[in-house]
């Protein structure tokens, strides 16, 4: 051996040169490649690569070229760059004898696989030929293959790789325990089972398979089993893991019946990504609720939001009867309500409904009426064994709900159920809602109604009564006077609060039918009552002292005046002007001029104040004071300019002149009249009176040229005027309305200036207001308000005001009513004119307006509640308007004091609206019960107070009232597209927030 060495040595230094030149270029080459090798084997991939491709650059040799193209795609593998796969794909084309083709599939797919790059891993295990592949490289090949497909949730293709392995010494048992989880996912537990425990000694596994053995047992129904084996986890579990074996111990609790001990394993559970689900919520709600602990169990229940399903159904029944053990009526309703709507449970449908049709009788409810709820109930379940008790209680409920509007509906128009007495008693309660509304002639159909089904004495006896006080409001006081001697005469009338008043009212009709010895013999039965209140026993000693008075007995008229003002401090500039024109009839005339004489001091804003300068003058003057009547005729016309009396007054002080041979001053006094107040009777005397003194002072052309600027005075058409007046004035008096409109209309047309004129006119507006043509009644009106002040104007002021508003031409009728405020003289008509003053500036959204006439009506001590609460209305409806709520607080809170129907529902709304903004929700959740309970026909507040419920429930906490609540007023009231509006808008809200920890609710879509 050695000799061959030595041979071989001299051989090699006999070589040419040019041999020797090639051999040592290709040392250098293969140490540049050894040095690039052992760079790559350093994991120093990019420098490397550089040697690599600078070697494969010079080399001759296809081998060298070859492992060099090979190394340099992997390299790229390795530094993760664009190209690596095109590089790898083109060593393996442009080398297809290389023996490391294999081999760089093998060791791409190993690097990416090791990386935790599955899907590059399996796209170059799949080039792998396993036919060159030994024992061990052919199972890692099979093992990583499994785990990428196996990562990628390919369990069927997973499956395949794992069985080749799973006897395999290095693999077999992470093989087996894959093997066990695919079959775990697929739920074929016993295999799962089995192959678990082949490896339940191993480790590293034996933590997460004792939860899915956990798990296992508890999907198979072995409870007591999962309870084991998760519990001798737990303590050693991490918190995600401890989360999820908490969930399968607390359910297996749960499934045992086992409630208390089920609470704290429920309660450890944190959900999917932090969420829990409506079951989540339910299981822990229903645990709370088998022991008893109602608060907690509605804790969880109302956290079930959108539930529709046989789990929320079972939810919302026990949410509802939790509520109930814990007195919350109106939350019991709506859960009730809610698990009556669905169709999962037959029977939790049922009882659900029959709750929800009791809780509705007792505490009302805004969705639809009681009696609806009620009778809806009997009629689907026919056979209930509580539909007797509950006969009872709808009888009761048309009472109770106040929904009368809608009772009376169900109660004329479904046959299957008739009950007389309830009948009676809603039409006449339907009555009462209608007379308030002040519509009489409809309230009176109600009472007929009531009165077709005398069941019921009381009942019997209040409808006649209220039918008779309708009679009274429309003016038919002959029919009002039987109606109320006929509700005397009940015997179901005694004991009533209408048995108190019916003497004061009937007096009042007798009173107006001019009957004042029956007037006054009621009214004096009604002021020795001791059930008579202040202000009507006031009011009866007025009109005692009034039917005295126009019957000329003047001295128990002066008592009863005594009497009236004995009883108050004030209001009472009426009786003492009564009393002191009644000293001057029983020949007392020195007090009548001291009681007119200190008249104004004593009641300086008084609206007879200038009745008693007109009386004090004309006093005077008939006891020849002249002076003293001259100068308090002047006061009049200089202190009350706009009074009816001024033009008498002015044609007073002109006849004193003329008594007193002052022809010349009367003269002048006589035309002011006939020019400033033309048409009147008063500008009529004047002109007659003038004529004399032309006459006497021979001066009878001044006289016709005079009379010439007159155009309500033509001298020779005098009589023909008259006559032509008295042809058409006489079907007027016989109400023959059609043939005096056509004699009136003549007259105008032959006389449009005639000396009856102005009455033509006022007669005119009148039939035509009566027949309801408010168009053609303007321009009379209208006639006889533009002259100067005469005995029509107040009257033709309000006709036109009223006309107008009826036309809801608001601007026009707030001129009208502005001058009837500053002229009249009736105090119902200064009434008249502030109230609709008020109402017109509240409809032109002049707000400011309308609450200072709103203020001017408060301030009159006189008027009745209804038109309190009008103006308390106008003023807290202004404050919202200009968003003053604070204002708005205090009026609405005047409003609930005295308002009825609607405008006691407004209130009742606001008075919850702003408990909700004082973050008041229980209280404001009261106001709503009450609103839902009391006036329930008045829909659009119902639905706003359910808006208001909502927001305090959530504002609870109680989102499943809430979101429940919302939806409702969405399904059930349509007919208000703003609330509807409103409720999506918050329920879109809530949802949102909730389903941030709730992950059975679907956050709405943005727009």
């Amino acid at each position: 051996m050695l000799k061959n060495l030595i041979a071989f040595s001299l051989f090699l230094a006999l070589s040419t040169t040019t041999f020797a030149q090639q051999t040592a270029s290709f040392t250098n080459e293969l140490v540049e490649f050894n040095q690039a090798v052992e760079l790559y084997n350093n994991d120093q991939y990019l420098a490397a690569q550089s040697q690599f491709s600078k070697v494969k650059q010079t080399t001759d040799s296809e081998s060298v070229e070859s492992d060099c193209a090979y190394y340099i795609a992997n390299c790229a593998v390795r530094l993760n760059q664009q190209d690596a796969d095109q590089l790898m794909t083109s060593f393996v084309s442009n080398y297809p004898t290389s023996v490391k083709r294999n081999s760089a599939y093998i060791d791409v797919a190993n690097y990416y696989f090791e990386n935790g790059k599955y899907s590059y891993a399996r796209k170059w295990y799949d080039k792998v030929d396993t036919s060159g592949l030994s024992g061990g490289e052919r199972d890692r090949f099979n093992f990583n293959n499994g785990y990428a497909y196996f990562k990628s949730n390919e369990f069927t293709q997973a499956k395949k790789y794992f069985n080749q392995v799973n006897t395999s010494q290095k693999y077999g048992s992470q093989a087996k325990y894959y093997l066990g989880y695919i079959a775990y996912e697929g739920d074929d537990y016993e295999e799962a089972n089995e192959l678990f425990e082949e490896v339940k000694d191993e480790e590293r596994y034996s933590k997460d398979m004792s939860y899915y053995q956990a798990d296992m047992n508890f999907k198979l129904g072995k409870f007591d089993k999962a309870i084991e084996l998760g519990a001798a986890q737990f303590d050693r579990s991490s918190p995600k893991e401890k989360s999820e074996l908490s969930k399968i111990i607390g359910e297996s609790y749960f499934n045992l019946g086992q409630y208390a001990e089920a609470i704290p394993y429920l309660k450890e559970y944190k959900g999917q990504r932090g969420r829990w689900n409506n079951t989540d919520y339910y299981q822990l709600g229903y645990a709370y609720y088998k022991q008893a602990k109602y608060a907690e169990a509605v804790g969880e229940f109302n956290k079930i939001v959108d539930g529709n399903n046989a789990v929320s159904q079972n939810a919302y029944y026990h949410l509802a009867e939790s509520y109930l053990k814990l007195d919350q009526k109106q939350q019991a309703l709506n859960a009730f309500k809610n698990a009556s709507e669905m169709d999962f449970s037959s029977e939790i449908k049922e009882d659900a409904w029959l709750n929800y049709a009791k809780i509705s009788y007792e505490i009302g409810n805004s969705y639809q009426s009681v009696p609806q709820v009620l009778l809806s109930f009997i009629e689907e379940y026919p056979d209930n064994k509580n539909n007797t008790a509950l006969k009872d209680l709808l009888i009761d409920s048309y009472i109770t709900s106040k929904n009368y509007s809608e009772a009376m509906q169900l109660l004329e128009n479904n046959s299957s159920f008739e009950n007389k007495l309830a009948y009676q008693k809603v039409a006449f309660y339907r009555g009462i809602e209608v007379y308030n509304e002040s519509n009489y002639q409809e309230a009176k159909s109600f009472f007929k109604k009531s009165l077709k089904e005398p069941r019921d004495p009381k009942f019997t006896a209040r409808a006649t009564y209220w039918n008779a006080e309708s009679d009274f409001q429309l003016s038919n006081f002959e029919e009002a006077a039987l109606g109320y001697k006929q509700f005397m005469q009940l015997p179901g009338a005694v004991g009533t609060q209408e048995y108190i008043n019916s003497g004061y009212n009937l007096g009042y009709n007798y009173f107006k039918l001019k009957d004042y010895d029956k007037a006054i013999e009621n009214f004096k039965k009604y002021t020795t009552s001791s059930s008579a209140d202040k202000a009507r026993k006031k009011d009866a000693f007025l009109r005692l002292g009034d039917s005295y008075f126009v019957t000329s007995k003047y001295w128990p008229a002066m008592e009863n005046y005594n009497k009236s003002i004995e009883l108050s401090n004030s209001d009472n500039d009426y009786a003492a002007f009564q009393k002191a024109i009644s000293y001057g009839f029983v020949d007392r005339t020195e007090d009548k001029i001291k009681g007119l004489e200190s008249y104004g001091n004593s009641y300086p804003k008084s609206i007879y104040k200038d009745d008693a300068l007109y009386e004090l003058a004309n006093t005077y003057l008939a006891q020849n004071r002249n002076a003293d009547a001259t100068r308090t005729y002047r006061k009049l016309v200089k202190e009350q300019p706009k009074s009816s009396y001024v033009s008498k007054a002015l044609l007073k002080q002109a006849l004193i002149l003329d008594n007193d041979g002052k022809s010349n001053e009367a003269l002048s006094l006589f035309k002011m009249v006939a020019s400033d107040y033309p048409s009147t009777p008063e500008a009529m005397q004047a002109v007659g009176s003038a004529k004399i003194i032309f006459i006497d002072q021979g001066r009878v052309d001044d006289y016709a040229t005079w009379v010439n600027t007159l155009d309500f005075v033509d001298i020779e058409d005098a009589e023909l005027d008259d006559a032509t007046y008295q042809a058409a004035e006489q079907p007027y008096l016989q109400n023959d309305v059609s043939q005096a409109i056509k004699r009136f209309e003549a007259y105008l047309e032959q006389f449009p200036s005639g000396q009856h004129a102005m009455k033509a006119h006022f007669y005119l507006g009148e039939m035509h207001f009566g027949n309801e043509d408010g168009v053609k009644a303007i321009p009379h009106f209208k006639f006889v308000v533009d002259k100067e002040r005469n005995e029509f104007t107040e009257q033709a002021l309000a006709r036109i005001s009223e006309v107008y508003l009826a036309q809801k031409d608001y601007q026009n009728a707030l001129s009208y009513l502005a001058r009837l405020e500053t002229e009249a003289d009736f105090p119902q008509n200064i009434i008249f004119a502030q109230t609709n003053s008020m109402k017109a500036s509240y409809e032109l959204k002049n707000y400011t307006q309308a609450v200072a006439y709103a203020d001017k009506v408060l301030q009159n001590s006189k008027i009745d509640n209804s038109i309190k609460s009008d103006a308390q209305i106008i003023i807290a409806r202004s404050a919202i308007k200009t968003d003053n709520e604070a204002k708005a607080k205090t009026a609405y809170a005047e409003v609930a004091k005295i308002a009825t129907g609607q405008l006691a529902a407004e209130a009742l709304y606001y008075e919850a609206y702003f408990k909700n903004k004082d973050g008041k929700f229980e209280s404001s959740n009261q106001s709503v019960q009450k609103l839902a309970k009391d006036y329930s026909g008045y829909k659009l507040f119902g639905a706003k107070g359910l808006l208001i419920m909502a927001k305090n429930f959530y504002g609870l906490g109680d989102a499943y009232q809430a979101t429940y609540i919302l939806d409702s007023v969405i399904t059930n009231f349509a007919d208000f597209p703003e609330v509807v509006a409103e409720a999506q808008k918050e329920l879109a809200t809530i949802k949102t927030a909730e389903s941030k920890t709730n992950s059975s609710v679907e956050a709405p879509e943005k727009n």
